[in-house]
């Protein structure tokens, strides 16, 4: 709950602050990469979805390549964040641009499952079609990461790496 409240703050700042990095009136596909990169950056993606960044050290030369620590929501399981890079075994080199958007913002993927519940997909649902589209085109550029992330993990299942424990406040 607290990290759903902490992205949707942040979400909030991305989006109620255009002013900050405009969209071009052109709408060019450089622009709308660097407005992807730019929300990506203040939606803070990386802190789930880059190795290492969860213990201090972010490996950026495999930035949102997936997590190497995972996130245990009790009674549910351990969930890693996943690959977002375009790695067509391990990360989302599959998908088209349109069903990026459709998990951004309904949490479902296109196998039709839905994201670990550790994905605050609800603080994206009402992102413009224009950001979820930039956010989607900014992904579809980074250099594959060949990284499959642990689990994910049953709440009876035996995780095989650092595990931070998600608990509703008391």
């Amino acid at each position: 709950m607290i990290r759903q409240t902490i992205a949707a703050l942040l979400l909030s700042a991305a989006v109620s602050i255009p002013a900050a990095m405009p969209a071009s009136a052109d709408g060019t596909a450089k622009d709308a990469v660097a407005r992807g990169k730019y929300l990506v950056t203040v939606i803070s993606c990386g802190d789930c979805h880059t190795p290492g960044h969860l213990l201090g050290k972010p490996d950026m030369a495999r930035m949102l390549g997936g997590s190497d620590v995972g996130f245990e929501i009790p009674g549910l399981g351990v969930f890693h964040g996943s690959n977002l890079t375009p790695d067509m075994e391990t990360g989302i080199g599959g998908w088209t641009e349109e069903q990026i958007v459709t998990a951004i913002r309904t949490g479902k993927r296109p196998d039709g499952r839905m994201l670990a519940p550790s994905m605050p997909w609800m603080s994206f649902a009402a992102l413009s079609d224009e950001d979820a589209h930039a956010i989607a085109s900014y992904l579809k550029t980074l250099p594959p990461v060949a990284n499959k992330v642990p689990g994910p993990f049953g709440a009876t299942d035996k995780p095989t790496g650092l595990v931070m424990r998600i608990s509703a406040p008391q």
